[in-house]
C-alpha cells in the first residue's frame, strides 16, 4: 500500500502521518510507502516531521497542490491520497480570500483529475464542520445544507462539492470527512488555544472577539486523525462523515478552563472587536460514523487541554519564532 498525504507538515496532516508510521491508528503491516506532498507555506513546518524522517517508509515532496505537472509525476503508483492541504484561517480569508479559492477548490480540483487520471483507488477529502455555517440549537448532520458564512468556510464547502462530482460523474471512490474544532500538539499558534497559552506564557493578554458567547465542538488531533483512519479503511465511497468531539464550549469558557490551570485570572481577557460574518455555533452530530464505523472520540477534553497546554508550556521553541 502506498499512501500520498497533501498538506503532510501542517497541524492535522502532521499528527496523522506521526500516529499512522507509529502504528497508532491501525494496522500498517501491509504499507511500503508514505509520501507527503507540502507546499511548507506559513503554516507547513519541517520541524512537524523530524520523528518520522528516518523511517524508510516515509518520502517528503516540497510541492504545491495547484501544479499540475507535479502531480502528474507524482500521484501515479499511490493507492490511497488522503488530502488534508488547505488554507485554513478565517481572519486570513476575510483579509484576502483569494489564496484561498485558488488552494481550496481549484488545487483540490487539480489533485482529484490528476487521481482519477494517475490510477488512485481511495480519495479522502478533509474537510470543516464551518460548511454548515451556524445552527442556533440542535446538531448538524451529514445531509444538512451548506451555508458558510466566510470566505474560507465558502472556500471549503465548494471543494467538497467538486470532490463528491468526482464520485458521481466519473464513479472515483471519494470520501469526506468533516470535523470539529481541533486543537493539539503542533497547531500553528494564530488558532485559539495555542493563541491563548503562548500569550499567557509571554505575559500578554488573550484576545476574545466579541463577548465571547460563540460557541465550538472541541475535537482532540488524536480522535479526529482515528476518524479518518477508520474513514479510509472501513468507509463507503461517495459518503459523508462528520468526526466530532462531543465537547461544546463558549470561546469565553474556553479561556476561563485556560486561566486557570495557567493560575491566571479574568484580568488577562481582552474582548475585541467581532469577526466579520461569526458564525455564533458550530455542533456536530457524528451518530453516522460511530455506528457505521464505530468512531468515538477517545481523549476527553478535560484530559486534552491539559495535555495540551503543557505541550506549548513545554516546547516554546516551536512556536516562539512562528510568533515573530
Amino acid at each position: 500500500m502506498k499512501i500520498l498525504i497533501t498538506g503532510g507538515a501542517g497541524f492535522i496532516g502532521s499528527n496523522f502521518v506521526r500516529k499512522l508510521l507509529a502504528g497508532d491508528l491501525g494496522d500498517i503491516s501491509g504499507l511500503e510507502k508514505l509520501t507527503v506532498l507540502d507546499s511548507l507555506d506559513y503554516s507547513g513546518n519541517m520541524n512537524n516531521l523530524v520523528s518520522v524522517s528516518h523511517d524508510s517508509r516515509f518520502q517528503f515532496v516540497h510541492g504545491d497542490i495547484q501544479d499540475s505537472n507535479l502531480l502528474t509525476s507524482l500521484v501515479p503508483g499511490h493507492e490511497i491520497v488522503i488530502h488534508f492541504a488547505a488554507k485554513s484561517h478565517v481572519d486570513r480569508s476575510i483579509d484576502d480570500p483569494h489564496p484561498f479559492f485558488a488552494t481550496n477548490v481549484l488545487g483540490t480540483q487539480t489533485l482529484l483529475q490528476t487521481s482519477l487520471e494517475g490510477g488512485v483507488k481511495t480519495f479522502i477529502h478533509i474537510s470543516t464542520d464551518e460548511v454548515y455555517g451556524t445552527i442556533p440549537e440542535g446538531s448538524w448532520t451529514e445531509s444538512s445544507p451548506l451555508l458558510p458564512n466566510s470566505p474560507y468556510a465558502a472556500s471549503k464547502g465548494s471543494s467538497d462539492l467538486v470532490a463528491r462530482s468526482y464520485w458521481r460523474t466519473y464513479g472515483m471512490d471519494v470520501r469526506i470527512t468533516r470535523c470539529s474544532n481541533n486543537y493539539g500538539p503542533y497547531q500553528y499558534p494564530e488558532k485559539v488555544i495555542p493563541l491563548f497559552v503562548t500569550n499567557l506564557v509571554e505575559d500578554k493578554l488573550i484576545p476574545i472577539y466579541g463577548n465571547g458567547r460563540n460557541v465550538r465542538d472541541w475535537l482532540h488531533v488524536d480522535d479526529h486523525c482515528r476518524g479518518i483512519w477508520l474513514v479510509a479503511m472501513k468507509g463507503t465511497p461517495g459518503e459523508i462523515y462528520n468526526i466530532g468531539g462531543g465537547k461544546e464550549l463558549s470561546n469565553l469558557a474556553l479561556a476561563e478552563t485556560i486561566l486557570k490551570m495557567m493560575g491566571e485570572d479574568a484580568t488577562r481577557i481582552q474582548f475585541v472587536e467581532d469577526r466579520k460574518g461569526h458564525d455564533l455555533r458550530y455542533s456536530l452530530d457524528f451518530s453516522k460514523i460511530h455506528k457505521e464505523l464505530g468512531y468515538e472520540p477517545l481523549v476527553s477534553f478535560e484530559e486534552g487541554i491539559v495535555s495540551t497546554v503543557e505541550w506549548y508550556q513545554r516546547n516554546q521553541n516551536w512556536w516562539l519564532t512562528l510568533k515573530s
